[in-house]
């Protein structure tokens, strides 16, 4: 990688370079290269590809801290800021507004994303066999910690299920993404969903780090004493809905990430700053709210809430409240532990 060996039983921080800006700084494509003393698999894992997505950031910077990576077989690619322009400006793009997660799988001759984006493929996820991606909700939107994979991969299933999000989404590929490009290298992806842009929030963070480790674990990585697996089954949903402004103005919502709506509740209303006019938000199909808007001020169409489908609701309270449980009592994501 970038001409550099990590011996085995070391890390090693890789400067992989992208461009220079304006001003002659250069700009790298930073990786912590994690060389277990025994042979196993490699796995990547990578935040900020949308520049305002730190939440991706923290959980790295925790794995990175972990006592289960002592005596970790195999290799673990972590790359913290694979958009550094968008993290640098406090933006989910890069300089020419261009979307990182639409470039895949990009060109050594083409834009500054589709660069960006040809790296990254050939540099990290040709090097591995398994890749998870952290991402975060849109900034004045939070998202439930989910996990979303492809409708047509069975055999990534397993490994969602390892990672014990509160729900696991299955959701096609688009056009340019990372996760489109890595299938058709044949690497298996885990698109984790978390938390809000340019915000960090505790319990999407901990599902993180849990999650990354599970995985690691599955892969036969670390030590199964160090890691436990999930204590709740994820929820599973193949069909998901946005719930949408029915008309511009004062938002006021009644409804959290994590709760379970059924038809006719009323999510939120719209109204007027004048106090003359409300609108009520109602719920079409009941399901788990693992998406929703804090901006207060819409316009109609805006995307308020967004509900996916699930079995056996009856279930849903009770094991969101053992989730939240577990992610605030785990000794192993204590921050005094890794910090």
């Amino acid at each position: 990688m970038a001409g550099k060996k990590v011996a085995p039983g070391t890390r090693q921080i890789v400067d992989i370079p992208i461009s220079l800006l304006s001003n002659h700084t250069p700009v790298n494509l930073t990786v912590n290269v994690v060389h277990g003393k025994r042979p196993g698999p490699v796995i990547f894992v990578s935040g900020a590809v949308h520049g305002d997505e730190i939440v991706g950031v923290e959980v790295i910077r925790r794995v990175l801290k972990s006592t289960a990576l002592r005596g970790m077989r195999g290799t673990l690619l972590a790359v913290p800021v694979v958009n550094a322009f968008g993290f640098l400006n406090n933006t989910r793009y890069l300089p020419d507004r261009r979307d990182l997660n639409r470039c895949f799988p990009g060109h050594s001759r083409g834009s500054l994303a589709a660069q960006l984006a040809h790296l990254f493929l050939h540099e990290i996820v040709e090097r591995s066999d398994f890749g998870i991606d952290l991402h975060s909700a849109a900034v004045h939107r939070v998202n439930l910690p989910q996990i979303r994979v492809n409708e047509d991969d069975p055999n990534i299933m397993e490994y969602a299920e390892a990672f014990g999000a509160p729900i696991i989404l299955t959701s096609p590929l688009r056009d340019g993404s990372l996760r489109e490009a890595a299938r058709e290298l044949g690497v298996p992806i885990l698109l984790f969903e978390a938390g809000e842009g340019l915000r960090f929030d505790e319990m999407s963070i901990r599902a993180g780090v849990s999650g990354v480790l599970r995985v690691m674990r599955k892969l036969g990585m670390t030590s199964q004493r160090t890691v436990r697996e999930p204590r709740v089954p994820s929820f599973k949903s193949s069909n998901s809905h946005w719930l949408r402004a029915p008309a511009g103005g004062i938002l006021r919502t009644f409804k959290l990430a994590g709760e379970f709506v059924r038809a006719g509740d009323v999510a939120a209303a719209v109204s007027d700053p004048f106090g003359q006019r409300d609108e009520e938000v109602i719920v079409r199909e009941e399901g788990l709210i693992i998406g929703r808007t804090n901006h207060p001020i819409v316009n109609q169409g805006d995307a308020l809430f967004h509900i996916a489908s699930i079995k056996r609701p009856s279930e849903v309270q009770e094991r969101m409240d053992a989730i939240e449980t577990h992610l605030q009592s785990d000794p192993l994501l204590d921050e005094d532990e890794i910090i």
